[in-house]
C-alpha cells in the first residue's frame, strides 16, 4: 500500500482515523442512534487490541497449515496419492479437527425471509447507490417486463416499438406458468374474462362457465380503486406472491380478456449489500462512500439520480404494499428486499484507520463495528417499513478457515454488540462456505456460531480457488471447465445442504447456492438454475433484478422446504458424499492437447485482464465483462482468484511456461482493449503493456503461488492504491 498522507488524519482515543472517515461516522452515522462518538472510538480500539493478537495468530495458522501440507505433497512427489494417508496427516496436524455431535442452530430473532421463505437473492456492491437501490426493490418485478426484454423466450428482446407479437408470446407464457402453479378447477387462465372476490373467495368467468382455484388458499387478497374496481390480485405461491394487475384501459390490459395488465412477482426476498469480493475499497474515501450508502438504505432515505430514456428522475426505496385479504383484513407486504451486509474477511487491513502503534487496522474490525453501528437506524425506527422487523443485523461473514476462525467472528460481533449496548446474538452471521478448510470442518464451523448462524452459501469460484491454493503442490489440476464435474465439487454442493440440514438449518436459516453469471442468457438461466431449488437452496444468486424475476418462477415450481424432506429421507439423515470425497484433490491423469491448453490459459488470461483493467484504473469492483467470446459474465474478485491460481498452478508444474503466459496476457491484452474502445475514461494497455492494470494481472498470475490463501485483494488493492496515487 501506499503511505497515506499524515494530513488526512485526526486523533480519536489512541487511533489515527481518517478525516473524512471520521466525520462521516460523527456527522451522519452516530445522530439519532444514541451512541457517543467517543464510545465508537474506544470501542474500536478496545476491539483491535482485544482481538488483533488472535486474527494475527490465527492467519499465522494459515500459513503454518500450507507449508505442512506443501511439504507433505513434495515428500509424496512421484508416489500414488494415498486418501486414507491424506485425511490421517490433516487430522494430524490440525487441518481436520473432531466432528460435533449433534448441533443445533438456536439463532433467534429471525425474519421469515431467511427463515422460512425460499426465492432468489441477490448481492450488490456497496459504493453504487443506484444498483443498491435497484436491489432492494428488487423484492418485487414486472414477469411481462422480464419476459418481453430478455432472451427468456428463445430469441432476443427487439428494438424499436412495442412488438405486438412477442406481447402475445410474453402473456401465453405467463399465463402458462399460472396454469402450473395456480391451477384452476377446470380450464386454463387464457380463457378467463373476468374475476370477482365474493365469500372469502376468488370467483373466475371462463366463457359462460364459472371456475374456482384448484387451491383456494392461494388466493391472497386483493385491491381496489377509487371508483370500486378490483386493480389488483394476490396469490400466493410457496409462500411467495404473484400480482394480477387489472387495468383493461392500459394497452395491454385492453387486449386482454381478463384485463390482465401485468404480472408482479415477488422475487429478490433477500439482498446481501456487499463491502468485500464487488467492490473497491482502499481507502478512508472509499470505505465511507461504502457505508454512506449502506446508512441510507437503513435509514430507508437512499436517493439516486437516474437518467433514463432521455428523462432524468430520481430513484428511491420503494414502500411497503398493502391489500385486504379475503376476508377483509388489511395486509401489509414488505416492498424491499431483506438486506443484509458483507463485511469483509479476516485478511486484510486498511489505511482509514492506524491504530495505536501506527499500524493499519484490521478492516474487518471496522466493518463489523460500523457496518453494525448503521443497522441501529432500522432497529430504531418507529415508523415507516423496517428492514428488519424481527429486530436482527444480518452480517455474512466471507473467507473464514475453519472453525477457529469462525469463533473469532462471533467473538468480535458480541464485543461490538457490548459496545453499541445491542443485546446478545442481535448480530447474526452469514457463514460463506469458500475456503476448504471450512467446507472440511462445516459442522464444526456453524457449532462455532450456532446462536448466530442465519445463512451458509457455496461459491464454486472462491472455493476453487482454495481448492488449488492448498494442493498446489500436488501435481496440475484439470481445467476450470472440468472441475465443474469433479468429484469434490459435487461432494462440496451436497454436503452443504446436508450439514445444514442436520445442523437445524432449516426453517432457522438459509441455505444458499451460487451465481448465474450470465446476465444476458435468461433463457438458459431458465433451463438450468433450477437445480437450485432442487437441489434444496433456499436461496441462490442471481446477476440482476431480473434474473430475480425469473429465477422466482422456479420457487413457485418447487416447494423448496419439502425437497429438503424429501433430500433427508432418501439419504437416511446422513451426507450424500463423504469427507473422502470432498477431499479428493482434482489433479490432471494426463497431458492435455496443446489446443486445450492454449484456450484454457487465453480464457483465464482474458478473463483477468478484463476485470482487473476496470477494478484498478476505475475502481469498478463488479461488473457485466466480456469474455473470450464476447459473453457478458457477472464478475467479481472471485473470478480472478480461479483463474490466477489456474495459471499459477500450470505454471509451477511447467504445464505452461512463463513466455506462453506472458504471451497470452499480452494477445488478450488487445482484445480487452477492443471489447472496452467504446468507453471514453477507458485506458488501453496495448501496445506498451506498462501499465498499472497490466502490472496488476501479471502479478496476481506470476506472484499467486505465493499470495495468502491465494487471495487477490493484496495485489489489487497495493496497485489500486498506486493508479489513485498517480491520479
Amino acid at each position: 500500500m501506499t503511505d497515506p498522507a499524515p494530513a488526512s488524519y485526526t486523533d480519536r482515543a489512541d487511533l489515527k482515523v481518517d478525516a473524512a472517515l471520521a466525520a462521516f461516522v460523527e456527522a451522519e452515522a452516530l445522530p439519532g442512534t444514541g451512541i457517543a462518538a467517543d464510545a465508537v472510538w474506544a470501542g474500536l480500539s478496545a476491539l483491535i487490541k482485544a482481538f488483533g493478537p488472535k486474527r494475527a495468530e490465527l492467519l499465522q495458522q494459515r500459513e503454518d497449515l500450507q507449508e505442512r501440507i506443501d511439504a507433505w505433497h513434495m515428500k509424496q512427489a512421484g508416489g500414488t496419492h494415498d486418501p486414507l494417508a491424506y485425511r490421517a496427516f490433516l487430522e494430524e496436524i490440525g487441518y481436520l479437527v473432531p466432528e460435533p455431535d449433534s448441533v443445533q442452530i438456536a439463532p433467534g430473532r429471525i425474519d421469515p425471509e431467511i427463515s422460512s421463505l425460499a426465492a432468489p437473492q441477490l448481492v450488490v456492491p456497496a459504493t453504487n447507490a443506484r444498483f443498491a437501490l435497484n436491489a432492494a426493490n428488487a423484492r418485487w418485478g414486472s414477469l411481462y417486463d422480464a419476459l418481453y426484454g430478455t432472451d427468456a423466450l428463445g430469441s432476443p428482446p427487439p428494438a424499436g416499438a412495442h412488438d405486438p407479437e412477442r406481447g402475445k408470446q410474453v402473456v401465453a407464457w405467463a399465463k402458462a406458468h399460472l396454469d402450473r402453479v395456480v391451477p384452476l378447477t377446470k380450464g386454463s387462465w387464457a380463457n378467463i374474462v373476468s374475476m370477482a372476490p365474493a365469500g372469502g373467495k376468488l370467483i373466475l368467468v371462463a366463457g359462460k362457465n364459472t371456475v374456482a382455484l384448484r387451491d383456494p388458499t392461494q388466493f391472497a387478497g386483493f385491491n381496489r380503486g377509487a371508483d370500486g374496481a378490483l386493480t389488483d390480485l394476490f396469490f400466493r405461491v410457496n409462500g411467495l406472491h404473484i400480482v394480477l394487475v387489472l387495468d383493461r384501459g392500459d394497452p395491454i390490459g385492453r387486449d386482454d380478456p381478463a384485463g390482465i395488465a401485468d404480472m408482479f412477482i415477488e422475487a429478490a426476498a433477500s439482498t446481501i449489500v456487499d463491502m468485500e469480493d464487488s467492490v473497491a475499497c482502499v481507502d478512508g474515501a472509499d470505505k465511507v462512500l461504502a457505508y454512506r450508502n449502506w446508512l441510507g438504505l437503513m435509514k430507508g432515505d437512499l436517493t439516486a439520480e437516474v437518467s433514463k430514456g432521455g428523462t432524468q428522475f430520481t430513484r428511491e426505496l420503494n414502500p411497503d404494499i398493502g391489500f385486504t385479504d379475503p376476508t377483509g383484513q388489511p395486509v401489509l407486504l414488505k416492498g424491499r428486499a431483506l438486506l443484509l451486509v458483507r463485511n469483509v474477511g479476516h485478511l486484510m487491513t486498511t489505511p482509514a484507520v492506524l491504530d495505536a502503534s501506527g499500524a493499519e487496522a484490521p478492516e474487518g474490525f471496522l466493518d463489523a463495528l460500523i457496518a453494525v453501528l448503521i443497522a441501529l437506524h432500522d432497529l430504531r425506527r418507529s415508523d415507516g417499513p423496517r428492514n428488519s422487523p424481527a429486530g436482527a443485523i444480518y452480517v455474512v461473514k466471507p473467507k473464514m478457515h475453519g472453525p477457529d476462525e469462525v469463533r473469532l467472528a462471533d467473538q468480535t460481533f458480541a464485543a461490538v454488540e457490548q459496545v453499541l449496548g445491542l443485546p446478545a446474538h442481535t448480530v447474526k452471521i452469514g457463514i460463506m462456505d469458500e475456503e476448504r478448510r471450512t467446507s472440511a470442518n462445516l459442522a464444526a464451523c456453524i457449532d462455532a456460531a450456532r446462536e448466530r448462524v442465519a445463512f451458509i452459501n457455496t461459491g464454486f469460484l472462491d472455493r476453487t480457488g482454495d481448492e488449488i491454493h492448498t494442493s498446489m503442490e500436488a501435481g496440475p489440476m484439470v481445467p476450470k471447465g472440468q472441475m465443474k464435474s469433479a468429484t469434490w465439487l459435487t461432494a462440496y454442493e451436497t454436503r452443504n445442504v446436508d450439514i445444514g440440514m442436520q445442523c437445524g438449518l432449516k426453517g432457522r436459516a438459509q441455505i444458499g447456492k451460487g451465481m448465474w453469471a450470465m446476465p444476458d442468457r435468461m433463457a438458459d438461466m431458465l433451463d438450468q438454475k433450477i437445480a437450485h431449488p432442487h437441489s434444496g437452496a433456499t436461496c441462490a444468486w442471481v446477476p440482476s433484478p431480473t434474473a430475480a424475476v425469473l429465477h422466482a418462477t422456479h420457487y413457485h415450481h418447487i416447494d423448496v422446504f419439502q425437497q429438503l424432506y424429501t433430500i433427508a429421507e432418501a439419504a437416511g439423515g446422513a451426507p450424500r458424499a463423504t469427507l473422502d470425497d470432498l477431499l479428493t484433490i482434482p489433479l490432471l491423469e494426463g497431458p492435455l492437447p496443446e489446443a486445450e491448453i492454449t484456450a484454457e490459459v487465453e480464457n483465464s488470461a482474458q478473463s483477468i485482464l478484463g476485470y482487473v483493467v476496470r477494478w484498478i484504473d476505475q475502481g469498478v469492483g463488479c461488473s457485466k465483462v466480456p469474455d473470450i467470446h464476447d459473453i457478458g459474465l457477472m464478475e467479481d474478485r472471485a473470478t480472478l482468484r480461479i483463474s490466477a491460481q489456474g495459471l499459477a498452478n500450470w505454471l509451477k508444474w511447467d504445464v505452461v511456461s512463463p513466455e506462453q503466459v506472458m504471451a497470452a496476457l499480452r494477445k488478450m491484452a488487445v482484445v480487452v482493449d477492443q471489447q472496452n474502445a467504446g468507453d471514453p475514461i477507458y485506458r488501453p494497455m496495448a501496445p506498451d503493456f506498462d501499465g498499472i492494470a497490466f502490472q496488476a494481472a501479471c502479478d496476481l498470475v506470476f506472484k499467486g503461488r505465493v499470495q495468502p490463501a491465494g487471495y487477490t485483494e493484496p495485489i489489487l488493492h497495493q496497485r489500486r492504491a498506486e493508479a489513485k496515487a498517480r491520479g
